[in-house]
């Protein structure tokens, strides 16, 4: 039913980047770029940055001004700069410039989190994996599909719990789902078509 709904919305940045055969480095930047940043802001910035350059190598080299001109107006540009900066130098020099595909080592790298680290290993390599953001960890509590304190025990759950089979998609569907239906503050429950199985966990104002 989720994905049937989402369908009349956008797909999320990161997934339409995967489905333009876009390289894991690629994907990792994006990531980095699209951190409280909206998805128009972060294509745009993309495209920018990538006709640039769009390996470690050649991104390594532009001056840090240049990745600021070309990323601006994402959120935090200037930190975002330095942080790609030194991601380039590390996947240049530990590396030998391929992006590692385990979380372990990802989360290693500099501005690079565990949602991060779990979008480039699902969307970047295609292997399993589960990333809980926000919107997922928000509506699968709002569902009482899980109950957890944060994305972690979430991602934990729900590895042992959702069919592995789900598991590549299910970030795509739940953020064009929170971002346009079950929003955090008085979702649209009344056009929703999971309403009568939603516990509404934490929903004191609905649509």
């Amino acid at each position: 039913m989720v994905n049937e709904a989402v369908r009349q919305w956008p797909a999320p940045v990161l997934g339409v980047a995967a489905a333009k055969s876009a390289t894991p480095f690629q994907i990792l930047i994006a990531c980095i770029l699209s951190l409280r940043t909206k998805d128009r802001v972060t294509s745009e910035a993309a495209i920018r940055l990538f006709s640039l350059a769009s390996n470690p190598l050649a991104m390594s080299r532009l001056k840090l001004s240049v990745i600021e001109a070309a990323i601006c107006p994402v959120a935090f540009y200037r930190t975002k700069s330095k942080q790609i900066h030194d991601t380039c130098h590390t996947l240049i020099n530990s590396y030998h410039s391929q992006v590692p595909s385990s979380i372990d080592e990802l989360v290693t790298l500099k501005g690079v989190g565990r949602k991060t680290a779990n979008l480039v290993v699902t969307v970047g390599f295609g292997k399993p994996g589960i990333c809980v953001d926000v919107h997922v960890h928000r509506i699968c509590n709002r569902w009482g599909y899980v109950e957890s304190r944060n994305a972690i025990e979430t991602e934990s759950l729900l590895k042992g719990k959702l069919p592995d089979r789900y598991w590549l998609t299910f970030n795509d569907l739940l953020v064009s789902f929170g971002q346009n239906l079950c929003r955090p503050v008085s979702p649209f429950c009344s056009k929703c078509p999971l309403e009568t199985h939603c516990s509404k966990i934490g929903v004191t104002r609905n649509r």
